[in-house]
């Protein structure tokens, strides 16, 4: 039997991608319909990371971070401009597309533990997509959007690696712990990650950040919750599906999801 291929993925480059004509006029399109119309946004995706950390990839779709509220407008605008708009996910994804191009409009993490709100979009930077003057999202809010992006099929902890080697270092460290949150053990994974890669880059990641987080997990190791929740289902509910299905673990990413779904108006949930 014929060992079963993996499919290639691409290697990690700083040479700018041709974009066909078509996709730059559709991107281009929107984000000046968007930045005419004053809909607060933020680029996020394959141009923000190029913009962090000159790495260029491939990309078919535009990804665009809002609020709720504001993707709801966005998607409005965007379907009387002659787009199949849909609203994926109400936690979090909102999609249009057009001539085989796709925008998605997200509005934070699909387990619901990181949502974006206006502050996102205020801490934004000023840079320049497919010739449109626009906005793309800081490295901080870069780097939390990543750090449960952590399935078989998808892993973002070497973009977060990149993040800060591409900066290095140079980050509101205090904003990326406060919006890690409870989730702390999720960066301090990142960060343990980025160490191991980039070792003599260590000091990248302020000494202080190190001690804290190593006296916080050493507390949590020495002193374990009995009554602490299982968490896998945040990571990924179909890897960690045995533990919810047969196993009688509890799904914390259903009651973050539905605490969610309850905060949302009207607006974003109706297709």
């Amino acid at each position: 039997m014929a060992e079963r291929q993996s499919p290639i993925l691409p290697e990690t480059s700083s040479e700018p991608l041709k974009i066909p004509r078509q996709q730059q006029r559709l991107f281009r399109e929107i984000l000046q319909l968007f930045e005419d119309q004053k809909i607060p946004f933020a680029v996020a995706g394959a141009f923000a990371l190029q913009e962090h950390t000159g790495i260029c990839r491939d990309t078919k779709d535009l990804d665009l971070f809002l609020t709720a509220e504001n993707a709801a407008v966005a998607l409005k605008l965007l379907g009387d401009q002659g787009f199949e708009c849909e609203i994926c996910d109400p936690v979090w994804l909102f999609k249009a597309h057009r001539d085989g191009f796709f925008v998605d409009l997200i509005t934070g993490m699909s387990n619901a533990t990181i949502i974006v709100d206006d502050i996102w979009i205020q801490r934004s930077k000023p840079a320049v997509v497919h010739e449109v003057h626009t906005r793309v999202l800081a490295a901080e809010e870069l780097l939390a959007s990543k750090l449960f992006v952590t399935r078989r099929e998808r892993f973002d902890g070497a973009d977060i690696a990149h993040i800060i080697y591409g900066t290095q270092g140079k980050l509101d460290w205090q904003r990326v712990v406060e919006l890690a949150g409870e989730n702390w053990e999720m960066l301090f994974w990142s960060l343990v990650l980025f160490r191991y890669v980039y070792p003599a880059q260590t000091g990248y990641v302020p000494h202080e950040l190190w001690r804290n987080l190593m006296r916080q997990f050493a507390d949590a190791v020495s002193n374990p919750d009995p009554n602490a929740k299982f968490r896998g289902s945040l990571i990924d509910d179909k890897m960690f599906a045995i533990d919810l299905n047969e196993w009688g673990l509890g799904n914390l990413m259903q009651d973050y999801r539905e605490r969610r779904l309850h905060t949302l108006p009207g607006i974003c949930k109706t297709p």
